[in-house]
Formats: structure tokens, sequence, C-alpha cells
């Protein structure tokens, strides 16, 4: 069987906490990246440093009506039990999600890209997008070219990162040339293949894209994962 997705009404339940088979702990928070435009209702997610403006990626085969939409993170703070508090909290993004109705999500489905079969799937596997920068986004396929700014280390996507010292995110970048908007975060650990869902209400509606990076077990779920 293909995986299977998670309890992510719990992981975007501010206060859910949970713990690594190493005693280290974690609590979620909420962090709000604002509205991101979707002018067509095609929604790419993606490693935004490596193939935005690549034409290497293509939008979700599941379509929305074109609106704006509220993108917010699931950040876990990740604590030693043993160690005082950080000067600077470590925290990791562990999923983020494109909300699309404000509506309890009751299924889920991985959310497919063109010629992407879930039944070629083995047990465990997915079907997600690479990263390589350390980063994740979600945006309209009309901004696929619409960073003319963004090359290599300039441009607003690089400035909204170097800004905050490269914090986690959500943050919403809007480029001054074409207006086109995207929402970036890191992701996670760091590099890997992440799997985005597609949230579908109790009618069938859908209600959210969410990536999950891995970061938080479930409530019953133990982890050896690094802290």
């Amino acid at each position: 069987m293909p995986m299977s997705p998670r309890d992510y009404t719990w992981l975007f339940t501010p206060g859910s906490t949970f713990r690594y088979e190493s005693g280290n702990t974690g609590v979620i928070h909420v962090a709000d990246g604002g509205a991101l435009d979707l002018p067509t209702g095609r929604v790419v997610a993606c490693d935004p440093f490596v193939y935005l403006g690549s034409g290497d990626v293509e939008p979700f085969t599941v379509t929305v009506a074109p609106g704006r939409y509220r993108v917010e993170a699931a950040v876990a703070t990740l604590a030693r039990p043993d160690e005082p508090p950080a000067a600077r909290p470590h925290r990791r993004v562990a999923a983020a999600r494109l909300v699309i109705r404000d509506e309890p999500a009751v299924t889920w489905e991985l959310a497919l890209l063109p010629g992407q079969d879930p039944a070629e799937l083995g047990d465990d596997e997915f079907f997600g997008y690479g990263v390589d920068a350390g980063t994740g986004c979600f945006y309209d396929a009309a901004a696929e070219e619409g960073f003319p700014e963004a090359q290599e280390d300039e441009g607003p996507l690089w400035d909204a990162f170097e800004n905050s010292d490269w914090s986690e995110g959500p943050h919403l970048v809007r480029s001054p040339a074409t207006g086109h908007t995207l929402a970036a975060f890191t992701s996670g650990w760091g590099d890997g293949s992440y799997p985005t869902w597609t949230g579908r209400s109790a009618e069938g509606e859908v209600t959210c894209f969410l990536t999950d990076f891995f970061v938080a077990p479930g409530p019953d779920e133990d982890t050896g994962g690094p802290v």
C-alpha cells in the first residue's frame, strides 16, 4: 500500500506536543504566511530556489477556483529536556498548507502531477517533490515565469530569507516586476523528497493542499529523528 496520510488536524493544532525516542520534545505553533494569489487555480509545490522558472515543474491535476488563499505552516519548536532554553529556539517547519476552505478535511489523497498513478506505488511509497536547497513553496502556475528577478543569490525570494536571518517562514514573496506571489518556507530537516496531500471535506470539496516534511510524529507514534 502507498504511504497513508497522518493526523494533520492534530499537526495543525497549536500546542500539540510530541516526543522523540531520544526524549527530546517538540511543541507546535501555527505560523501565518498571508494570502497567496491563485489567478488560475492551478497549484504548484516545489523547491523554489531550484525549480522556479526552470520549466521543469507542473501544477497538480486537482485545480481550485481562482482567488486568494491563506498559507500557514505547522512549526515545531524543539527542545532537549536536560538543557536550558536556547537563546535562539530550534524551530523546524513540520508541514505547510494552502487553505482553500475553512472546513475540516475528512479524507486525504496524494496531490498528483499529470501521468502519476498511485496504483504504481509500493509499500509506504509516495509521489512528492524533491528539495535540494532546503526550501519548499506554493505558487500558481501563472507565476512560473513571474519572477524574472530570481537569479541565483538575488531577487525577492532570496531577500525574504536573507532579511529574516533564514527564519522558517512562511514568507509571502511578491515580484516587483510582475506582481506574482509565492509562499516559501524551510523544509523540515532540509533536503529530501516530501509528499503533498489534497484534503477534502465531507462533501468532497478541496479544503487544502498540505506538504508534510516528516518532522513531527503523530500523537501515537515514536521516531528516532534528530533534534
